[in-house]
Protein backbone atom coordinates (compact mmCIF):
# COMPACT_ATOMS: atom_id res chain seq x y z
CA UNK A 1 0.00 0.00 0.00
CA UNK A 2 1.25 3.19 -0.73
CA UNK A 3 1.74 5.90 1.28
CA UNK A 4 -0.89 8.38 -0.29
CA UNK A 5 -3.27 5.34 -0.87
CA UNK A 6 -2.98 5.13 3.35
CA UNK A 7 -3.20 8.86 3.92
CA UNK A 8 -6.41 8.67 2.24
CA UNK A 9 -7.66 5.85 3.97
CA UNK A 10 -6.80 6.75 7.32
CA UNK A 11 -8.89 10.52 6.50
CA UNK A 12 -12.00 8.60 5.13
CA UNK A 13 -11.84 6.11 8.14
CA UNK A 14 -11.27 9.38 10.27
CA UNK A 15 -13.83 11.20 9.14
CA UNK A 16 -16.60 8.08 9.36
CA UNK A 17 -15.22 7.94 13.02
CA UNK A 18 -15.57 11.28 13.89
CA UNK A 19 -19.32 11.89 12.61
CA UNK A 20 -21.11 10.49 15.83
CA UNK A 21 -18.28 13.16 18.11
CA UNK A 22 -19.04 15.95 15.56
CA UNK A 23 -23.14 15.08 15.90
CA UNK A 24 -22.10 15.22 19.85
CA UNK A 25 -19.69 18.08 20.29
CA UNK A 26 -20.89 20.75 17.72
CA UNK A 27 -24.23 21.53 19.51
CA UNK A 28 -22.82 21.29 23.50
CA UNK A 29 -22.28 25.25 23.54
CA UNK A 30 -26.40 25.61 22.39
CA UNK A 31 -27.59 23.67 25.31
CA UNK A 32 -28.77 27.16 27.17
CA UNK A 33 -30.22 28.62 23.67
CA UNK A 34 -31.96 25.06 23.21
CA UNK A 35 -33.16 25.28 26.62
CA UNK A 36 -34.71 28.97 25.95
CA UNK A 37 -35.88 27.76 22.59
CA UNK A 38 -37.96 24.88 23.74
CA UNK A 39 -39.08 26.56 27.52
CA UNK A 40 -37.26 23.22 29.23
CA UNK A 41 -34.07 23.38 31.44
CA UNK A 42 -30.32 22.56 30.54
CA UNK A 43 -31.03 18.80 32.41
CA UNK A 44 -33.64 17.98 29.97
CA UNK A 45 -31.61 18.90 27.54
CA UNK A 46 -29.52 16.66 28.51
CA UNK A 47 -31.45 13.77 28.02
CA UNK A 48 -31.14 14.45 23.95
CA UNK A 49 -27.38 13.78 24.07
CA UNK A 50 -28.32 10.50 26.53
CA UNK A 51 -31.27 9.63 23.45
CA UNK A 52 -28.44 10.06 20.98
CA UNK A 53 -25.84 7.89 22.81
CA UNK A 54 -29.16 4.91 23.47
CA UNK A 55 -29.45 4.91 19.74
CA UNK A 56 -25.51 4.79 18.64
CA UNK A 57 -25.27 1.81 21.35
CA UNK A 58 -28.30 -0.33 19.61
CA UNK A 59 -27.60 0.81 16.26
CA UNK A 60 -24.08 -1.13 16.82
CA UNK A 61 -26.14 -4.25 17.28
CA UNK A 62 -27.88 -3.46 14.21
CA UNK A 63 -25.42 -2.52 11.54
CA UNK A 64 -22.70 -5.00 12.84
CA UNK A 65 -24.81 -8.05 11.66
CA UNK A 66 -25.79 -6.14 8.36
CA UNK A 67 -21.73 -5.41 7.37
CA UNK A 68 -20.73 -9.30 7.66
CA UNK A 69 -23.98 -10.33 5.47
CA UNK A 70 -24.13 -7.51 2.83
CA UNK A 71 -20.25 -6.19 2.72
CA UNK A 72 -19.42 -2.72 4.73
CA UNK A 73 -20.78 -0.22 2.24
CA UNK A 74 -24.17 -1.04 1.79
CA UNK A 75 -25.81 -0.61 5.32
CA UNK A 76 -23.07 2.49 5.41
CA UNK A 77 -25.09 4.22 2.19
CA UNK A 78 -28.26 3.39 4.10
CA UNK A 79 -26.67 4.54 7.70
CA UNK A 80 -25.38 8.13 6.36
CA UNK A 81 -28.51 8.71 3.93
CA UNK A 82 -31.06 8.41 7.28
CA UNK A 83 -28.50 10.36 9.49
CA UNK A 84 -28.72 13.31 6.59
CA UNK A 85 -32.44 13.11 6.49
CA UNK A 86 -32.94 13.32 10.15
CA UNK A 87 -30.62 16.10 10.77
CA UNK A 88 -33.24 18.03 8.24
CA UNK A 89 -36.06 16.95 11.31
CA UNK A 90 -33.69 18.63 14.19
CA UNK A 91 -33.47 21.85 12.61
CA UNK A 92 -37.21 21.93 12.92
CA UNK A 93 -37.56 20.69 16.01
CA UNK A 94 -40.20 22.15 18.03
CA UNK A 95 -40.27 20.83 21.30
CA UNK A 96 -37.77 19.03 23.84
CA UNK A 97 -39.28 15.53 23.42
CA UNK A 98 -39.36 15.98 19.73
CA UNK A 99 -35.86 16.70 19.84
CA UNK A 100 -34.62 13.60 21.98
CA UNK A 101 -36.58 11.62 19.65
CA UNK A 102 -35.06 12.89 16.52
CA UNK A 103 -31.52 12.88 18.49
CA UNK A 104 -32.09 8.90 19.41
CA UNK A 105 -33.15 8.24 14.87
CA UNK A 106 -30.10 10.28 14.17
CA UNK A 107 -27.90 8.40 15.85
CA UNK A 108 -29.15 5.30 14.29
CA UNK A 109 -27.77 6.73 11.22
CA UNK A 110 -24.40 7.90 12.49
CA UNK A 111 -23.33 4.89 14.16
CA UNK A 112 -23.44 2.81 11.09
CA UNK A 113 -19.86 5.31 10.15
CA UNK A 114 -18.23 3.87 13.15
CA UNK A 115 -19.11 0.27 13.28
CA UNK A 116 -18.07 0.71 9.61
CA UNK A 117 -14.67 1.76 10.21
CA UNK A 118 -13.88 -0.42 13.02
CA UNK A 119 -14.51 -2.95 10.83
CA UNK A 120 -13.01 -1.55 8.45
CA UNK A 121 -9.68 -1.25 10.25
CA UNK A 122 -9.34 -5.28 11.23
CA UNK A 123 -10.20 -5.86 7.35
CA UNK A 124 -7.85 -3.65 5.44
CA UNK A 125 -4.75 -3.08 7.70
CA UNK A 126 -2.69 -6.21 8.91
CA UNK A 127 -3.67 -7.06 12.39
CA UNK A 128 -0.02 -6.09 14.21
CA UNK A 129 -0.91 -2.45 12.79
CA UNK A 130 -4.14 -1.81 14.43
CA UNK A 131 -3.63 -0.32 18.08
CA UNK A 132 -0.96 1.85 16.02
CA UNK A 133 -4.12 2.91 13.43
CA UNK A 134 -6.63 3.16 15.87
CA UNK A 135 -4.52 5.53 17.19
CA UNK A 136 -4.23 7.69 14.06
CA UNK A 137 -8.07 7.13 13.56
CA UNK A 138 -8.23 9.41 16.94
CA UNK A 139 -6.00 12.29 15.56
CA UNK A 140 -8.84 12.61 13.00
CA UNK A 141 -11.08 12.41 15.50
CA UNK A 142 -9.35 14.77 17.34
CA UNK A 143 -10.73 17.46 15.25
CA UNK A 144 -14.47 16.99 16.50
CA UNK A 145 -13.61 17.97 19.77
CA UNK A 146 -10.90 21.00 19.05
CA UNK A 147 -13.24 22.34 16.22
CA UNK A 148 -16.74 21.04 16.38
CA UNK A 149 -17.58 23.02 19.68
CA UNK A 150 -15.98 26.16 18.96
CA UNK A 151 -17.55 26.01 15.41
CA UNK A 152 -20.87 24.95 17.16
CA UNK A 153 -20.68 28.16 19.60
CA UNK A 154 -19.76 30.52 16.68
CA UNK A 155 -22.74 29.36 14.83
CA UNK A 156 -24.45 29.28 17.55
CA UNK A 157 -23.97 32.83 18.57
CA UNK A 158 -24.63 34.14 14.69
CA UNK A 159 -27.77 31.86 13.47
CA UNK A 160 -29.11 30.33 16.49
CA UNK A 161 -28.86 26.55 17.00
CA UNK A 162 -30.64 25.46 14.17
CA UNK A 163 -27.67 26.30 11.68
CA UNK A 164 -25.89 23.50 13.89
CA UNK A 165 -27.80 20.87 12.19
CA UNK A 166 -27.37 22.32 8.91
CA UNK A 167 -23.78 22.38 8.67
CA UNK A 168 -24.23 18.28 10.26
CA UNK A 169 -25.84 17.55 7.32
CA UNK A 170 -23.37 19.04 5.17
CA UNK A 171 -20.71 17.32 6.83
CA UNK A 172 -22.45 14.13 5.98
CA UNK A 173 -23.46 14.47 2.32
CA UNK A 174 -19.19 14.98 1.92
CA UNK A 175 -18.58 11.68 3.96
CA UNK A 176 -21.33 9.88 1.68
CA UNK A 177 -19.52 11.18 -1.58
CA UNK A 178 -16.05 10.18 -0.18
CA UNK A 179 -17.74 7.09 0.77
CA UNK A 180 -18.79 6.45 -2.73
CA UNK A 181 -15.97 7.76 -4.46
CA UNK A 182 -13.10 6.61 -2.91
CA UNK A 183 -13.41 3.97 -0.25
CA UNK A 184 -12.66 0.50 -1.02
CA UNK A 185 -15.46 -2.18 0.28
CA UNK A 186 -13.15 -4.48 2.50
CA UNK A 187 -15.22 -7.32 2.79
CA UNK A 188 -17.13 -9.67 0.36
CA UNK A 189 -20.65 -9.90 1.26
CA UNK A 190 -21.14 -13.42 2.91
CA UNK A 191 -24.32 -14.66 1.64
CA UNK A 192 -24.41 -17.74 4.10
CA UNK A 193 -24.28 -15.17 6.94
CA UNK A 194 -27.94 -15.54 8.39
CA UNK A 195 -30.09 -12.22 9.36
CA UNK A 196 -31.93 -14.16 11.80
CA UNK A 197 -32.67 -13.50 15.53
CA UNK A 198 -31.43 -16.59 16.55
CA UNK A 199 -28.54 -17.38 14.29
CA UNK A 200 -27.35 -13.26 15.08
CA UNK A 201 -27.98 -13.76 18.79
CA UNK A 202 -25.49 -17.09 18.84
CA UNK A 203 -23.14 -15.54 16.72
CA UNK A 204 -22.64 -12.08 19.45
CA UNK A 205 -23.04 -14.83 22.05
CA UNK A 206 -19.87 -16.63 19.98
CA UNK A 207 -18.05 -13.24 20.54
CA UNK A 208 -19.05 -12.33 23.82
CA UNK A 209 -18.15 -15.99 25.52
CA UNK A 210 -14.33 -15.08 24.51
CA UNK A 211 -12.61 -13.96 27.59
CA UNK A 212 -9.94 -11.54 25.93
CA UNK A 213 -12.96 -9.92 24.33
CA UNK A 214 -15.17 -9.10 27.38
CA UNK A 215 -12.29 -8.40 29.28
CA UNK A 216 -10.61 -5.48 27.78
CA UNK A 217 -14.19 -4.76 26.34
CA UNK A 218 -15.81 -4.25 29.31
CA UNK A 219 -12.33 -2.22 30.55
CA UNK A 220 -12.68 0.30 28.19
CA UNK A 221 -16.05 0.68 27.61
CA UNK A 222 -16.08 1.93 31.73
CA UNK A 223 -13.08 3.44 31.28
CA UNK A 224 -14.38 5.10 28.45
CA UNK A 225 -17.25 6.47 30.73
CA UNK A 226 -15.37 9.26 31.91
CA UNK A 227 -15.01 10.77 28.91
CA UNK A 228 -19.06 10.70 28.52
CA UNK A 229 -19.67 11.99 32.02
CA UNK A 230 -17.26 14.84 31.17
CA UNK A 231 -19.22 15.62 27.98
CA UNK A 232 -22.76 15.32 29.46
CA UNK A 233 -21.72 17.47 32.59
CA UNK A 234 -19.16 19.80 31.11
CA UNK A 235 -22.02 22.51 29.28
CA UNK A 236 -23.00 22.93 32.79
CA UNK A 237 -20.41 22.82 34.85
CA UNK A 238 -18.22 25.43 32.88
CA UNK A 239 -21.16 27.49 32.02
CA UNK A 240 -23.66 27.70 34.63
CA UNK A 241 -21.39 26.38 37.06
CA UNK A 242 -18.19 28.48 36.42
CA UNK A 243 -20.08 31.37 34.42
CA UNK A 244 -18.04 31.14 31.06
CA UNK A 245 -19.66 32.36 28.31
CA UNK A 246 -20.65 29.53 25.49
CA UNK A 247 -17.55 30.75 23.18
CA UNK A 248 -15.26 30.51 26.09
CA UNK A 249 -16.46 26.87 27.17
CA UNK A 250 -15.95 26.02 23.09
CA UNK A 251 -12.01 27.02 23.79
CA UNK A 252 -11.93 25.23 26.96
CA UNK A 253 -13.59 22.21 25.39
CA UNK A 254 -10.93 22.55 22.51
CA UNK A 255 -8.07 22.54 24.83
CA UNK A 256 -9.04 19.54 27.03
CA UNK A 257 -9.35 17.53 23.38
CA UNK A 258 -5.54 18.04 23.39
CA UNK A 259 -5.06 15.69 26.17
CA UNK A 260 -7.12 12.76 24.67
CA UNK A 261 -5.78 13.13 21.03
CA UNK A 262 -2.21 14.03 22.67
CA UNK A 263 -2.05 11.04 24.60
CA UNK A 264 -3.68 8.61 21.95
CA UNK A 265 -0.53 9.92 19.69
CA UNK A 266 1.90 9.11 22.87
CA UNK A 267 0.92 5.79 22.44
CA UNK A 268 2.28 5.09 19.12
CA UNK A 269 5.96 5.49 21.12
CA UNK A 270 4.95 3.59 23.99
CA UNK A 271 3.91 0.41 21.56
CA UNK A 272 7.52 0.88 20.33
CA UNK A 273 8.89 -0.45 24.29
CA UNK A 274 5.55 -2.11 25.96
CA UNK A 275 2.74 -4.24 24.94
CA UNK A 276 -0.76 -2.99 24.61
CA UNK A 277 -1.42 -5.16 27.83
CA UNK A 278 1.08 -3.65 29.88
CA UNK A 279 0.19 -0.19 28.91
CA UNK A 280 -3.41 -0.77 29.84
CA UNK A 281 -3.05 -1.59 33.15
CA UNK A 282 -0.74 1.26 34.08
CA UNK A 283 -2.63 3.59 32.40
CA UNK A 284 -6.18 2.56 34.23
CA UNK A 285 -4.39 2.68 37.48
CA UNK A 286 -3.20 6.05 36.54
CA UNK A 287 -6.74 7.15 35.58
CA UNK A 288 -8.13 5.80 39.40
CA UNK A 289 -5.60 7.38 41.09
CA UNK A 290 -6.02 10.97 39.07
CA UNK A 291 -9.83 10.04 39.55
CA UNK A 292 -9.85 9.96 43.52
CA UNK A 293 -8.24 12.89 43.48
CA UNK A 294 -10.53 14.76 41.34
CA UNK A 295 -13.21 13.19 43.94
CA UNK A 296 -11.29 14.98 47.47
CA UNK A 297 -10.97 17.99 45.63
CA UNK A 298 -14.53 18.04 44.43
CA UNK A 299 -15.73 17.13 47.71
CA UNK A 300 -13.79 19.51 49.78
CA UNK A 301 -14.10 22.67 46.96
CA UNK A 302 -10.01 22.76 47.33
CA UNK A 303 -9.97 24.39 43.30
CA UNK A 304 -11.62 26.31 41.33
CA UNK A 305 -11.59 26.29 37.55
CA UNK A 306 -7.98 25.92 36.61
CA UNK A 307 -8.64 23.09 39.17
CA UNK A 308 -11.21 21.19 37.52
CA UNK A 309 -9.41 21.56 34.54
CA UNK A 310 -6.29 19.96 35.25
CA UNK A 311 -8.13 17.06 37.23
CA UNK A 312 -10.32 16.71 33.69
CA UNK A 313 -6.94 16.96 31.43
CA UNK A 314 -5.27 14.05 33.21
CA UNK A 315 -7.97 11.76 33.26
CA UNK A 316 -8.68 12.38 29.56
CA UNK A 317 -5.24 11.52 29.18
CA UNK A 318 -5.60 8.29 30.36
CA UNK A 319 -8.56 7.36 28.69
CA UNK A 320 -6.63 8.31 25.11
CA UNK A 321 -3.83 5.75 25.77
CA UNK A 322 -6.36 3.03 27.36
CA UNK A 323 -9.10 3.10 24.26
CA UNK A 324 -7.08 1.86 21.12
CA UNK A 325 -4.82 -0.68 22.98
CA UNK A 326 -7.71 -2.06 24.83
CA UNK A 327 -9.96 -2.25 21.74
CA UNK A 328 -6.99 -3.48 19.42
CA UNK A 329 -6.61 -6.19 22.30
CA UNK A 330 -10.48 -6.80 22.00
CA UNK A 331 -11.15 -7.67 18.72
CA UNK A 332 -7.10 -9.44 17.95
CA UNK A 333 -9.16 -12.98 18.64
CA UNK A 334 -11.45 -11.89 15.30
CA UNK A 335 -11.14 -12.20 11.62
CA UNK A 336 -14.52 -14.09 9.95
CA UNK A 337 -17.30 -11.92 11.93
CA UNK A 338 -15.28 -8.57 12.77
CA UNK A 339 -18.10 -6.52 12.14
CA UNK A 340 -20.19 -8.61 14.41
CA UNK A 341 -17.29 -7.77 17.08
CA UNK A 342 -16.45 -4.48 16.28
CA UNK A 343 -19.95 -3.21 16.89
CA UNK A 344 -20.76 -5.13 19.83
CA UNK A 345 -17.90 -3.45 21.57
CA UNK A 346 -18.87 -0.04 20.63
CA UNK A 347 -22.74 -1.22 21.77
CA UNK A 348 -20.64 -2.29 25.14
CA UNK A 349 -18.94 1.38 24.96
CA UNK A 350 -21.95 3.26 23.92
CA UNK A 351 -24.14 1.88 26.46
CA UNK A 352 -22.21 2.37 28.95
CA UNK A 353 -21.55 5.77 28.25
CA UNK A 354 -25.36 6.68 27.69
CA UNK A 355 -25.73 5.40 31.52
CA UNK A 356 -23.18 7.95 32.56
CA UNK A 357 -24.92 10.48 30.55
CA UNK A 358 -28.18 9.73 32.51
CA UNK A 359 -26.26 9.63 35.76
CA UNK A 360 -25.19 13.16 35.18
CA UNK A 361 -28.11 14.16 34.07
CA UNK A 362 -30.33 12.69 37.46
CA UNK A 363 -28.00 15.69 39.69
CA UNK A 364 -30.01 18.58 40.60
CA UNK A 365 -27.56 20.62 40.38
CA UNK A 366 -24.58 19.76 37.66
CA UNK A 367 -21.27 20.26 39.05
CA UNK A 368 -17.91 19.28 39.31
CA UNK A 369 -18.87 16.72 42.05
CA UNK A 370 -21.32 15.25 39.77
CA UNK A 371 -19.20 14.41 37.28
CA UNK A 372 -16.73 13.29 39.54
CA UNK A 373 -18.51 10.84 41.22
CA UNK A 374 -19.39 8.98 38.00
CA UNK A 375 -15.97 9.11 36.69
CA UNK A 376 -14.15 7.74 40.24
CA UNK A 377 -16.67 4.94 39.69
CA UNK A 378 -16.26 3.71 36.58
CA UNK A 379 -12.41 4.14 36.69
CA UNK A 380 -12.07 1.61 39.69
CA UNK A 381 -14.67 -0.82 38.00
CA UNK A 382 -12.73 -0.70 34.83
CA UNK A 383 -9.49 -1.89 36.96
CA UNK A 384 -10.95 -4.92 39.18
CA UNK A 385 -13.05 -6.05 36.02
CA UNK A 386 -9.40 -5.94 34.05
CA UNK A 387 -7.58 -7.43 36.78
CA UNK A 388 -10.35 -10.05 37.19
CA UNK A 389 -10.93 -10.74 33.90
CA UNK A 390 -7.51 -11.77 32.35
CA UNK A 391 -7.46 -14.60 35.00
CA UNK A 392 -9.46 -15.88 32.75
CA UNK A 393 -7.77 -15.55 29.42
CA UNK A 394 -6.33 -18.66 28.81
CA UNK A 395 -4.08 -17.56 25.76
CA UNK A 396 -3.53 -13.95 25.14
CA UNK A 397 -3.94 -13.00 21.22
CA UNK A 398 -1.47 -10.37 20.87
CA UNK A 399 -2.35 -7.31 18.75
CA UNK A 400 0.87 -8.14 16.76
CA UNK A 401 0.16 -11.70 16.32
CA UNK A 402 -1.97 -13.52 13.66
CA UNK A 403 -6.07 -13.28 14.57
CA UNK A 404 -7.53 -16.32 15.34
CA UNK A 405 -10.93 -16.68 13.92
CA UNK A 406 -14.08 -17.69 15.28
CA UNK A 407 -17.09 -19.54 13.08
CA UNK A 408 -20.54 -17.90 13.14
Amino acid sequence: MTRKRYFFLILILGLLTALSPFSIDMYLPGFPAIAKALHTDIGQVDRSLSSFFIGLALGQLFYGPMMDRFGRKRPLYFGLALYIIVSVGCFSATSINTLIILRFVQALGSCAAGVASMAMVRDIFPVKDNAKVFALLILVLGASPIIAPTVGSYLTAAFGWQSVFIMLMSIAILILIAVIFALPESYKPDPSFSLKPLPIINNFISVIKVPQFYTYAITTSLAFAGLFAYVAGSPAVFMDYFHVSGKVYGWIFAFLSIAFVGSSQLNNVLLKYFRSERIVIVALIGQVIVAILYLIESLNGWFGLTGTLAMIFLILCGVGIINPNASALSLAPFSKNGGTASSLMGAMQLGIGALATYFVSLFKNISPLSMAVIVTASSVVALGVLLIGRRFIVEEIKPDASAMPVGH
